[in-house]
């Protein structure tokens, strides 16, 4: 069942990899980011509900999503994404969700995340939600911030269908996270939330190296 998944996987892909690009252009910088193996976070800004079927197709490793609970209950769809991704309550995410997380991470799984927890409306980015920073504190995964463009205007609010767009992914440097002692001096709440200011900040600085290149070069 693994093989046969696995090649209904990158078949998911390659059908995604060829929409995008009829509709559009479709650019992956720093794909030699990411581990080949081992357990790793793929934290991405979120801006369109492109960005989940987006990123899976662009990655160079089969990814696990965490979903939003409610997907799992529509027919047919609710049957499709339980194969590649497990749910998650986003306003009050549940010790089962992490667990499973971690554990997967743990496993060596990659699993792609959306720290915000929510589509960003205006495109600019938000602060990271709870649920990622336990997830990466318990984990000790590999993070790679991920910043993505253009997927808002491919699949605005609201639209029925893909428009033309440019889409571009960009995945950074990974950050290594360390539980050292000096960290386990600050509280609980303070440590979680330094790291998810710590992911956002390296997504925020991706947006503006992509920004300042895209500008470069017209």
């Amino acid at each position: 069942m693994d093989f046969v998944y696995k090649m209904l996987y990158r078949l998911v892909q390659l059908t995604i990899k060829i929409v995008l690009k009829i509709s559009g252009t479709l650019k992956v910088y720093g794909r030699e980011n990411i581990p080949e193996k081992g357990g790793v976070i793929v934290a991405c800004n979120h801006i369109s509900y492109l960005d989940p079927p987006l990123v899976g197709a662009v990655l160079p490793r089969v990814a696990t999503f965490m979903a939003r609970a409610g997907l799992f209950e529509v027919p047919v769809l609710g049957w499709m994404i339980s194969r590649a991704a497990f749910p998650v309550d986003r306003e009050n995410p549940r010790p089962s969700s992490i667990k499973d997380a971690v554990a997967r991470l743990k496993k060596g799984e990659l699993i792609v995340l959306f720290p915000e927890g929510k589509r960003s409306e205006t495109g600019e980015l938000l602060e990271a939600r709870r649920g990622v920073e336990v997830i990466a504190r318990r984990s000790k995964a590999v993070i790679v911030p991920t910043y993505i463009s253009g997927s808002n205007r491919a699949l605005p609010f609201h639209a029925k269908w893909i428009k033309k767009a440019d889409i571009s992914v960009v995945f950074g440097k990974p950050i290594y996270y360390n539980f050292t002692p000096e960290n386990s001096l600050k509280g609980d709440s303070q440590l979680q939330h330094s790291i998810g200011s710590t992911i956002m900040k390296a997504i925020g600085e991706l947006k503006k190296e992509f920004e300042h290149k895209n500008l470069s070069e017209k």
